[in-house]
């Protein structure tokens, strides 16, 4: 019964949902708004008791100012005492590191429009001085056809970095839970889930 509105800057994306609708209840489909927009830059006019960024969202602001103007946006469209939730990978020691010109192998897989058998493969290129971490998603069909390459980068957040970024931007009462369960994070943790409300007047508090 919740009412949702949709933000992605990705058309393709928004279609997708747009599509994922049409197979829902009327009911539901009235309770969804779909917003094309960017997160660092979107104005809803209107607050919201919750914002969600899942699925490694915040990955894709490669810059503080890209974190800070989004942060600012969350504060922009929360209500008092509302909340922002949002996950985000772990940087992993042996991903920074490996070889950019070794294969990673994963099993072959359909593609989903064409039904081609493919091979897929990853490489891993990191960028220290940036913290940024290019994905090669290499793609090859059983059949012979055209291989390709879909490009992902990500940047990598540490956890105390984080943690830095959210208290300077005016956010507190910051929690953290492992890998999309409710216990504490460990040194094994791959995932983080962040929750944090905005403080009063966007201060952070000493």
């Amino acid at each position: 019964g919740v009412r949702v509105v949709a933000v992605d800057l990705s058309a393709p994306m928004l279609a997708e949902l747009g599509s994922a609708l049409e197979r829902e209840p009327a009911a539901v489909r009235r309770r969804v708004e779909i917003v094309q927009g960017d997160m660092r830059s979107v104005r809803l006019r209107r607050r919201f008791p919750l914002v969600i960024a899942a699925f490694n969202t915040v990955l894709h602001l490669y810059t503080r100012q890209d974190m800070e103007a989004f942060l600012a946006r969350v504060r922009a469209h929360l209500a008092p005492r509302g909340r922002l939730v949002f996950d985000f990978a772990v940087p992993q020691g042996e991903d920074l590191c490996r070889d950019p010109d070794r294969r990673f192998g994963a099993p072959r897989m359909r593609h989903p429009t064409t039904g081609q058998l493919v091979r897929y493969a990853e490489r891993f290129e990191y960028d220290p001085l940036r913290q940024l971490m290019l994905v090669h998603l290499e793609f090859t069909p059983e059949d012979g056809g055209r291989p390709w390459t879909v490009p992902l980068v990500h940047r990598q957040f540490f956890p105390r970095e984080m943690e830095a970024l959210l208290h300077y931007n005016g956010f507190g009462d910051i929690a953290c839970t492992a890998d999309f369960t409710d216990l504490p994070p460990d040194e094994g943790v791959e995932s983080l889930i962040v929750t944090c409300r905005p403080l009063a007047g966007g201060r952070r508090r000493n």
